[in-house]
């Protein structure tokens, strides 16, 4: 039977992945049936998942995976600007030959990804690579923050990458984050990040801009559609 830490962390994980609706309820048997654990397991994993924002708990109801509104998002993602800026100038100072190569590897293979339309293997690369950024820089402080934060916000950074040309973008964004930590220019590689995560922001909040005039133009020709039918 699975213990206490590995239920915490598969369930995490599958949140993660979106084998979780957002909204979705949290069944207790179900849950124990799947990762062969106790309902002990299942019920000392939710208030953690609940800490790291990513599980609401209420009254009578139990648990559902939890719906971030793209306005938190943004909110969430202005924080992370901060953070990931000062990730990115720590690396430049620290980043050595054999890190460099592994960060110039993990940009061709996003390359590779955006020029074959790979979506998919794009926003993985490009998850690793702010991965490989952060334990350059071994900021343990920043990680950890840094990570619960991400937790947060996988669901709408997979929406980002399904933008026309949003990929193509980035890429050349984390190029340019690359380029400064190699060059171990430590003011350059800041404010490359930090422009670079300003974009999701400003993609974010391009986002949120569609869902409001969407639902604003479906209350609105409700009837109209009505009548065509």
């Amino acid at each position: 039977m699975a213990d206490e830490g590995a239920v915490l962390d598969a369930l995490r994980d599958a949140i993660l992945a979106g084998e979780f609706a957002a909204g979705q309820r949290l069944v207790e048997v179900d849950l124990c049936e799947r990762f062969g654990c106790s309902r002990f397991a299942v019920r000392a994993a939710v208030p953690v998942l609940a800490s790291e924002g990513l599980v609401d708990v209420q009254r009578h109801r139990g648990a559902r995976v939890r719906v971030i509104p793209l306005s938190e998002a943004i909110e969430i993602t202005e924080v992370r600007r901060l953070l990931e800026g000062l990730t990115a100038a720590r690396a430049a100072e620290r980043v050595t030959p054999a890190q460099t190569a592994e960060l110039e590897n993990i940009v061709a293979d996003m390359r590779v990804a955006v020029e074959a339309a790979e979506l998919l293997r794009y926003s993985e690369a490009n998850a690793r690579l702010h991965a490989r950024i952060r334990a350059i820089a071994a900021h343990d402080t920043a990680t950890s923050m840094i990570e619960r934060l991400r937790a947060q916000l996988v669901r709408h950074q997979f929406t980002l990458s399904l933008i026309p040309g949003r990929p193509a973008v980035s890429l050349a964004q984390h190029e340019r984050i690359v380029a400064a930590i190699v060059a171990r220019d430590r003011d350059a590689a800041e404010a490359a990040m930090r422009d670079h995560i300003t974009s999701v922001i400003d993609s974010l909040a391009s986002l949120a801009e569609e869902q409001a005039h969407s639902g604003s133009a479906r209350n609105h020709g409700a009837p109209a559609q009505s009548s065509r039918r």
